[in-house]
Order: C-alpha cells, then sequence, then structure tokens
C-alpha cells in the first residue's frame, strides 16, 4: 500500500497558530534587537547617531507596518473559493461556441470512465472536481490541504496558513515585497554590530542582547536571501499572467490565453488603481470594473481565440 502525501498534507492545518506565532515571534526578536539595543538608545547620544537611529527606526517601522498588514490579509481573506451552485453560463448566455458536450461532463455522478476533464488551465472546456462535486471554474485548482477548489490557486503557505489565490495573491506577494524590503534593512542595520563579534575590540551588552543580535541578524539575512528569490519567481509569475501550478501545467501549452501583455498581466493581479498598488485592498472602482478580481472570470487573447475559431 503507497502512502499519500496529500493525507500528510491535511496535517498542516494543525500548524495554523504555530506559524503564526513563529512569525509574531520572529518579528518580536527583531524589534527587541534593532529597536530596544541599539537604534532606541542611539537616539539619545546626540550628533549624527541621532539622525542615523532616527532615519533606521522610521523607515523600520513603516516596512513594519506594512509587512503585518499584508501578512494578516494574507491569513485572514479568503481566497476565493468557488461559489455554491456555480455553474458555468451557457452558450446563449455568454456568446461563445464551446458547447457543454455530453462527450465532456454527464453530471455530477459520472464516473472516470462516462466524462473528460481537462487538465489544460487555459483549455475552456468544462471542468468538475469530483472531490467537491462541482464545477471549477477556469483557473482553479482543488487543494489538498483545504480540501475545496480555490479560484486561480497559485500555492497553499504554510507561513501565512492559507491558500494563495485570486483574491489575496495580490496580499502575498506585497507580503514578500515588505518582508525583504524590512529583512535587508534589519542586516544592514545591525552588519557593524554582527561584525564586532569577530573583532579584537570590547563588546558592550549583555548576554542575552549580545544573543538576540546575533540570532536576529543571521535569521534576517537568511529571510532575505530567501525572499528575494520567491520574491524574483513570482513577479516574472505576474509578468506572464500565469500562477505556480499553471506555469507547470503550460508545459505542454504552447501559448497561453491569458498572457495579455505585461502591463495588463500586472493590471490582473495589482488593480488599475495606481494609489493601490503597494497596499493590501482594492479600490472599488477596480472591484466593479475588474471581474477578474473575484477569481471567476478572465480575460483572453483575442489572438489566440481567434486562431482557435479558424
Amino acid at each position: 500500500m503507497s502512502w499519500n502525501v496529500f493525507k500528510f498534507c491535511t496535517a498542516l492545518r494543525a500548524l495554523g497558530f504555530i506559524m503564526i506565532l513563529l512569525v509574531l515571534g520572529i518579528v518580536g526578536l527583531s524589534y527587541y534587537a534593532l529597536v530596544v539595543v541599539n537604534y532606541g538608545p542611539a537616539l539619545f547620544r546626540g550628533g549624527l547617531n541621532s539622525l542615523t537611529a532616527l532615519l533606521v527606526l522610521l523607515l523600520f517601522h513603516s516596512l513594519l507596518a506594512m509587512l503585518l498588514w499584508s501578512y494578516f490579509s494574507v491569513v485572514l481573506t479568503n481566497p476565493g473559493f468557488v461559489p455554491p451552485y456555480w455553474r458555468p453560463e451557457s452558450d446563449e448566455e455568454k456568446g461563445d461556441a464551446d458547447p457543454l458536450m455530453a462527450s465532456e461532463y454527464k453530471g455530477p455522478g459520472s464516473g472516470p470512465e462516462q466524462g473528460t476533464v481537462p487538465s489544460d488551465s487555459a483549455n475552456q472546456k468544462i471542468r468538475f472536481c469530483r472531490k467537491c462535486n462541482q464545477f471549477k471554474p477556469p483557473r482553479c485548482h482543488h487543494c489538498s490541504v483545504c480540501g475545496r477548489c480555490v479560484l486561480k490557486m497559485d500555492h497553499h503557505c504554510v507561513w501565512v496558513v492559507n491558500c494563495v489565490g485570486a483574491k489575496n495573491y495580490k496580499y502575498f506577494l506585497l507580503f514578500l515585497f515588505y518582508t525583504f524590503l524590512e529583512t535587508t534593512l534589519v542586516t544592514l542595520s545591525l552588519l557593524p554590530y554582527f561584525l564586532a563579534f569577530f573583532s579584537d575590540g570590547d563588546i558592550t551588552g549583555t548576554p542575552g542582547s549580545l544573543a538576540a543580535i546575533f540570532i536576529t541578524f543571521i535569521l534576517n539575512l537568511t529571510f532575505a536571501l530567501s525572499v528575494m528569490g520567491f520574491l524574483i519567481l513570482h513577479i516574472s509569475l505576474v509578468a506572464a499572467n500565469t500562477t505556480t501550478i499553471e506555469a507547470y501545467e503550460k508545459k505542454t501549452t504552447p501559448k497561453w490565453h491569458y498572457d495579455l501583455g505585461r502591463r495588463k498581466n500586472f493590471e490582473q493581479v495589482f488593480g488599475m488603481d495606481k494609489k493601490y498598488w503597494f497596499i493590501p485592498a482594492y479600490s472599488q472602482d477596480d472591484l466593479k470594473r475588474m471581474p477578474n478580481l473575484q477569481g471567476l472570470e478572465y480575460p483572453m487573447r483575442s489572438d489566440l481565440n481567434l486562431l482557435q475559431e479558424l
């Protein structure tokens, strides 16, 4: 009997509060090492030290506020689940030449041998999830950890204890962005204190504060480098208007239907209102004029649609 890895994945739900506490613990340790031990007291030393400390503290608290706002937005926001009783529009309703053929779907009770379920996300044929017993909108995938279908699912992230999907993908990207900036700032700010450990001079401070500085520097340097890799990966995915899952699936797809150009691809995730690009929220105008933000409808390249019709 083979071991089912997805049964193990369901155990990740139990890590929920532990991962949140771990993130807050790292933030708290960084705050103690940077603010309480070093740059807070430096504010009262006068001269250039005070000015440098003021700038570091202002930037640190600003980035920390945006990091926590983005983080809890990802944690608490529904990634986008399929609405109950959702059904794809019929040909007459949507005006497309994509009929729901009996050979493609034969109802919720159909077995695998009775109907086909296309695996290509760019394929506009009707898809059906037999685990959830419901239709699957375009770009929707089933999450084995959440046990539900997620709209435009990217992946299930243990750090945010949630799926990353259509409705919180922007918040996840901002969380990566501000985490990278924050950890980079902490690393650079603590670098002189870290190098002092390897010098011949005396180091002032209690054993606890010195240990906090050393551990904080190592943790933030590690996170800065790792998050930078994830950030570069997801920037490339946004530029191509794809997800982590779709990037794997479309290896067999020569043309990607949802690639609208870099500017429009970016707006598909961040919205069209520039004032909201760097905060974990959308304007009401964007929510009204961009159906893709709800995760059920996505514009496709007109040139590929024309080739399909021909």
